[in-house]
């Protein structure tokens, strides 16, 4: 049995009596966020468990749900398989704009998906208008890649190099500050409260739990960075891709694979399966891939790479124009 769209899904109850993902609206919000997939199963909706609901209780939890600290967003866990399912709901009144310069509709959720054979398959691409367009700056520098691949080493560099040109944004947390970090520098320091809240109003490009803490990227402090003619650097996650490639952030999308010099291990076997899965549901939206053989060779060819895409004509999503 169906029940009604939410977000632009559509749930249903199988045979076994399981909350699954039925369907997904083409141009939704979860069709462009790319973290649920038809088939995924729903084991909690806002923290609650969806076993012995009835359709109509569901439906009650789907409306009234909120996010709750540690099961809002996606963080960490998503290095890994995902076997927990946690839908949340944000505000419903804006509306996608048709033009990318106008008002931006932003990531409103994150999901734990249930691992199933879907979520592993290829994120076809059919067909995308593009158009040439003059040279224009990239503002914002996106690096993709698995966990361990050397991505910190590389954002860093480039961090410690060219701090007149690159910079990276604070992220919100809702840790307890150490002693030697400055609030507005190494984080924001807030109160669950707070950050629940922005959560609540789709303030965040990312966000997530680690170790019983949240931690999230404010669109805001992204447009700070690009206020100051710098170029902000984000490491994130590969879902949260369809999210950021905007004319709005003008991403130049970097995919990091494992050095293929390094002797043959059982972590860098894993590392390149990892790797490879990320590459093949989501190189169509890399403007480079670049296989890290070492820190300094990898910078060298990624600002070459940046500045070649600033100072030619560029193919770009026709979306980004009109």
């Amino acid at each position: 049995m169906d029940f009604p769209v939410f977000q632009g899904i559509t749930l249903k109850l199988n045979d076994k009596q399981s909350c699954m993902v039925a369907r997904i609206f083409h141009g939704g919000m979860i069709h462009r966020q790319g973290s649920l997939h038809v088939g995924d199963e729903i084991l909690e909706i806002n923290g609650q468990s969806v076993n012995n609901h009835s359709v109509d209780q569901l439906q009650k939890m789907l409306v009234g749900a909120n996010p709750r600290p540690g099961q809002a967003g996606v963080g960490e866990e998503l290095r890994g398989r995902r076997r927990v399912a946690s839908v949340t709901q944000s505000s419903q009144s804006e509306s996608p704009s048709c033009s990318p310069f106008g008002k931006k509709k932003k990531c409103k959720d994150k999901y734990l998906a249930k691992h199933s054979s879907i979520f592993d398959q290829l994120d076809v691409v059919s067909y995308e208008e593009v158009v040439r367009l003059p040279a224009f700056k990239r503002k914002t520098l996106v690096l993709i890649g698995a966990s361990g691949v050397g991505r910190s080493h590389i954002k860093n560099a480039l961090l410690s190099n060219n701090p007149e040109k690159f910079m990276y944004p604070p992220p919100y947390t809702t840790r307890p500050q150490k002693k030697n970090e400055v609030d507005g520098k190494d984080y924001y320091f807030v109160s669950t409260e707070e950050m629940t809240r922005d959560i609540s109003a789709n303030e965040f490009l990312e966000f997530g739990s680690y170790q019983g803490n949240m931690f999230g990227t404010k669109f805001e402090t992204v447009h700070k960075i690009h206020q100051q003619d710098k170029v902000a650097i984000l490491d994130i996650e590969p879902q949260t891709l369809k999210i950021v490639r905007t004319a709005e952030l003008s991403p130049f999308i970097v995919f990091i694979a494992p050095t293929d010099k390094a002797e043959e291990s059982e972590a860098l076997q894993q590392l390149r399966k990892d790797s490879e899965s990320i590459r093949s549901r989501y190189a169509h939206y890399f403007d480079l891939s670049l296989v890290n053989n070492g820190v300094e060779e990898s910078l060298q060819l990624l600002q070459e790479a940046f500045e070649q895409a600033c100072s030619s004509p560029q193919w770009v999503p026709v979306s980004w124009v009109y």
